[in-house]
């Protein structure tokens, strides 16, 4: 597969389940495309998950396994990957998202004995600006959610909840239902826009809110349609923050992705993880399952977060697509080396990542990076294969000076490299 992280023009020699560290090197956490559930007819379709060799569960396990599913539609929507994030908000020349009009509910500050009534409202405030959205295709139909974000009737879901459409259609809060178009998508960052025509009432428009102030343990709430059930609210908690999910084969990577056990189900993708204030704060794309047991794992969910949503969103709208990707670029091909390619090259190490190729001109390049270098640390973080590159990578701006600790022959050097920008479209 292409390593959406580095420019690699030949494919990367790594298994699709290859694990992927998260905060721990050593959990090991494996991801792929979600089975949901069809519209018509209103059954699950049984899941096929690739499972790791040998017995799941032998002796003590330090870290549950899971397969990540996109919580949506069997069939419409495979081949999707996720982007990654920066930290910035807004893109130049990108416009800006105009807010509604609608009077919302106000949200009271939470003290200690109030939480039902904060609660209340917070529901009250972003429940109608989330919507469900109906997709019709080649080959069946599927229900997912939105969340209107822009009072021209801009709402935002998820890629994999329209790719392939040949019909959408949004249903309102109140029920009214209303012919969308496709504005543009964002494959990379499994993110769409829509655009409907608003009422003549207005339409209520949900604030985004800030995701890097985001504190593990603080309450949300997730809002949508799962298995079609309209308006459906549960509850939880932020579990964890900067979670690198990668998906396996054929996927890429959420980047700071919230992790919640606020449940999630079939048809919540593209709807509103919100905060007790009332503001968007992600948007839920991933759930789980245990591939041993082929069921959903209770409480490990994830989603996009609201920062990535503010950084895309803008550039679709204004153009349709996205433009700057916001991502880190090194500007090399890689491949994974472990002991046979360490003997057969004659490497100085066992692990790590062997640059193949540096593209000219490239931030790898320009810095002094070398075909037949060795990655094996960026900053204070250890690479011992492409993924966890990648998975550093996804995390860091362009712009941002990067200390590369390399092998050259059985010489250890540090190259500092300026990250570029990953052209849209790569």
């Amino acid at each position: 597969m292409f390593d959406p992280y580095v420019d690699n023009q030949n494919p990367l020699p790594y298994q699709p389940n290859q694990p992927a560290p998260n905060q721990a090197p050593a959990e090991s956490t494996v991801y792929q495309e979600t089975p949901g559930e069809f519209q018509t007819p209103p059954v699950m379709p049984p899941v096929n998950p690739r499972r790791p060799g040998g017995k799941m569960r032998t002796g003590a396990i330090t870290a549950l396994t899971l397969v990540l599913v996109l919580i949506f539609g069997v069939g419409l929507f495979a081949g999707w990957q996720f982007g990654r994030s920066g930290t910035a908000t807004a893109t130049p020349g990108s416009g800006s998202l105009q807010t509604g009009s609608t009077p919302a509910a106000t949200v009271p500050a939470l003290t200690g004995n109030n939480l039902q009534a904060v609660r209340e409202a917070v529901i009250a405030k972003v429940r109608p600006s989330v919507v469900e959205v109906n997709v019709s295709a080649s080959n069946g139909s599927g229900i997912g959610s939105g969340v209107i974000i822009d009072k021209r009737g801009y709402i935002v879901t998820n890629n994999h909840v329209v790719k392939g459409a040949q019909n959408i259609q949004v249903v309102l809060y109140n029920g009214t239902k209303l012919q969308a178009q496709l504005v543009g998508t964002d494959p990379a960052d499994d993110l769409a826009i829509v655009k409907i025509t608003p009422p003549s009432s207005g339409l209520t428009v949900a604030t985004l809110g800030d995701s890097s102030k985001l504190q593990v343990g603080q309450d949300v709430l997730a809002i949508g349609n799962p298995l079609g059930i309209t308006q459906t609210v549960t509850n939880g908690i932020v579990s964890a923050l900067g979670r690198s999910v990668n998906e396996g084969q054929g996927g890429g990577t959420i980047p700071n992705a919230i992790q919640t056990d606020a449940p999630i189900n079939p048809g919540n993708s593209g709807g509103a993880l919100v905060d007790m204030q009332g503001n968007v704060i992600g948007i839920p794309t991933l759930t789980a399952i245990d591939p041993e047991f082929n069921t959903p794992a209770n409480g490990v969910g994830f989603a996009i977060p609201s920062n990535r949503v503010a950084y895309i969103a803008p550039q679709i709208i204004a153009n349709g697509s996205v433009t700057h990707t916001g991502r880190a670029y090194l500007g090399v091909s890689l491949a994974d080396v472990d002991a046979t390619l360490a003997a057969q090259q004659n490497l100085s190490v066992d692990h790590g990542a062997l640059i193949v190729n540096v593209v000219s001109g490239a931030p790898a390049a320009s810095a002094g990076l070398r075909a037949g270098d060795v990655i094996v640390q960026i900053n204070n973080s250890p690479v011992n294969d492409t993924q966890s590159l990648s998975d550093i990578l996804v995390n860091m701006n362009p712009g941002t000076t990067a200390a590369v600790k390399v092998y050259r022959g059985n010489q250890q050097l540090t190259i500092n490299v300026k990250l570029g920008e990953l052209p849209a479209g790569s």
